[in-house]
């Protein structure tokens, strides 16, 4: 029933999306990889110095330990219904210079094509087909190091292609930019997402047949379109700090989120601008284990009685470095009630340096 449903939202969706911007456009770019950064609230951007950069920030990656690391990520939302998954491939270029290419995809299969459901004015499930509809992101990202101190900056190319089934399909392109700076022991950084306005040009090939069903079922037919996605800005700052000796560590860290895409609902909520905090803390023990959690997506919910409160979603993670092989996972919305709203993710990243 809940796939049946996300068919008919697939086709609908398509109706509003012509040439205009969209709130959530390309949103599966903004749900997050990796289960350290994930278990900590999508908080990272100032502390994140692996392959996972790539990501959340790609000036990050010149603090790869490894000439080369590889990465992957699983993750189940919604029950299973959607399933998250994330690869990357990151390498030291030079001293001064690193670089990565990653995939991301976000897909929900097997939903069932009900156009042809009802047959002479009877149901037929031996009609019913299903179909897939997948949202993939390639990305290159580049990172160097500046003549100033601390400094550095990195940047992605993105390539997106979505696709809902046999019915349409649609590429688009866009550019993100990155800043880290150390100074001492402190990190800040500054992530904007789609700096020239990613965009991504929709095209339909529904056949007559499939036509007529729609629109006997009281339906608009889809027509191309572009889809533009205006920026995002993220800024991020965290310390580490030992706890009475150097194999216990804490590193606390705060990152602010900036929408310019319309009214959303986050803790500042205007027309023109939406400030959306995250908070994420990293507990370690002698660079062996790590414990972590976070809280992000604050938003004001509306009770029974008509009274609005403060919510946001939780997550816990742990993560284990053995040599060379990380393996990180996290439970986002860990204690939202309700199963089907827990996400598991998991995700390993493996290091690789040349012999000699």
């Amino acid at each position: 029933m809940r796939r049946t449903i996300l068919f008919f939202f697939a086709l609908g969706l398509s109706q509003f999306i012509w040439a205009q911007t969209l709130k959530y456009s390309n949103e599966f770019l903004n749900i997050g990889i990796g289960g350290r950064a994930m278990g900590m609230g999508s908080c990272v951007i100032a502390s994140t110095n692996d392959v996972t950069s790539s990501y959340w920030n790609p000036a990050g990656l010149l603090q790869l330990k490894d000439n080369l690391q590889i990465s992957g990520m699983h993750n189940e939302q919604f029950a299973g219904i959607a399933r998250h998954d994330y690869g990357s491939v990151g390498f030291k270029l030079s001293d001064n210079s690193a670089a990565a290419i990653s995939i991301i995809r976000l897909g929900v299969d097997g939903i069932p094509n009900t156009l042809y459901l009802m047959q002479d004015g009877q149901i037929n499930y031996a009609l019913i087909r299903s179909f897939s509809a997948v949202d993939y992101a390639f990305v290159g990202s580049y990172a160097r190091s500046t003549k100033i101190e601390g400094l550095d900056i990195g940047g992605n190319v993105k390539i997106i292609r979505r696709v809902v089934g046999d019915f349409g399909g649609a590429w688009g392109f866009g550019i993100d930019a990155s800043v880290k700076y150390t100074n001492n022991d402190w990190l800040f950084a500054f992530m904007a997402r789609d700096i020239t306005t990613t965009f991504n040009a929709w095209k339909y090939t529904m056949t007559e047949a499939d036509k007529k069903q729609l629109l006997a079922a009281g339906n608009a037919i889809p027509t191309g379109g572009l889809e533009l996605t205006l920026p995002r800005f993220t800024f991020g700052a965290a310390r580490k700090f030992n706890l009475g000796s150097e194999k216990y560590t804490v590193l606390p860290e705060f990152n602010l989120d900036l929408t310019t895409d319309g009214q959303r609902n986050v803790l500042i909520s205007s027309k023109y601008l939406n400030l959306d905090p995250r908070i994420g803390v990293e507990f370690g023990y002698n660079d062996f284990l790590f414990l972590r959690g976070g809280y992000s997506t604050l938003q004001r919910v509306m009770d029974f009685d008509g009274k609005k409160t403060l919510n946001g979603m939780p997550s816990i993670g742990v993560g284990i470095q053995l040599k060379k092989l990380a393996i990180d996972y996290a439970l986002g919305n860990a204690f939202n009630q309700g199963l089907i709203g827990m996400n598991n993710i998991i995700s390993l990243r493996l290091g690789i340096n040349r012999k000699g």
